[in-house]
């Protein structure tokens, strides 16, 4: 199979997934855009986290361009990215008790929203993240494939996954192992679409959230590009009048 064949198999296979998404979580879209929207309004601060790759939608949300600037990344040291030694990170989300450590240190309060984005949202990390930020009294969001719950053992010592332990769960629809395409010369699957609906889904969650404050007649706190005229001046106002709110501007 020439190599053009498998790129259009590609696409058309994250196509249809983000139609799917587009069509069968546009309740719960709705459900987080509000949330968010609520708690922009209420004063709240905002969250995201994400372990391995699943910190790449994460941080998509956070300093971006057309984005909210109130979104700050919850780090976790060696399980944000994919850092040397990459099965580092692996090895963390497996780690009882880190969650609360990381909550515990960070400056979420009573009142504040995370997003939690889980592929699996089986491990440790995620789960525990998600239950002790609702102890807290923290609004939780998760974007994972609620189809691992199912085909797969938690690895949470209660048994649960990160969508038992959400306000609004967003389902990315990713099927088991995160691989698209096959072929008869190739042994492995592969292709993997998370990233992109993932990254989808939770921007169209930002559109709405930005929508739904500019309805109440609120000003989205939004960023523009600083490659634009004028978009550093538009951003300095945005980040002195939210700066108590926004945690990335602080070393």
């Amino acid at each position: 199979m020439g190599d053009s064949k498998l790129a259009e198999r590609f696409f058309d296979a994250a196509t249809d997934l983000l139609r799917q998404v587009r069509d069968e979580e546009a309740e719960a879209i709705a459900a987080a855009g509000t949330l968010i929207a609520d708690t922009v309004a209420d004063g709240g601060r905002l969250f995201a986290f994400g372990a391995g790759h699943s910190s790449l939608a994460a941080q998509d949300m956070v300093y971006r361009a057309g984005g909210l600037a109130l979104m700050n990344l919850l780090a976790v040291p060696g399980a944000v990215g994919v850092e040397a030694p990459a099965t580092l990170g692996s090895a963390l989300e497996r780690v009882d008790g880190l969650a609360t450590a990381v909550l515990d240190t960070s400056p979420l309060r009573s009142g504040d929203l995370l997003v939690i984005i889980s592929l699996s949202g089986r491990n440790a990390l995620p789960v525990e993240m998600a239950a002790h930020a609702r102890e807290l009294g923290v609004r939780v969001i998760s974007v994972t494939s609620v189809a691992y719950a199912s085909q797969t053992a938690s690895r949470h010592a209660s048994g649960t996954y990160l969508k038992d332990h959400c306000d609004v769960v967003l389902d990315s629809k990713i099927p088991v192992g995160d691989a698209e395409l096959t072929a008869e010369n190739i042994e492995a699957p592969f292709a993997p679409a998370s990233t992109v609906v993932t990254t989808a889904l939770l921007q169209a969650v930002m559109a709405t959230a930005a929508g739904t404050l500019a309805d109440r007649g609120t000003e989205p706190p939004l960023l523009r590009s600083g490659n634009v005229d004028g978009g550093h001046e538009w951003n300095g106002r945005i980040m002195r009048e939210y700066g108590d709110r926004i945690f990335y501007l602080r070393s």
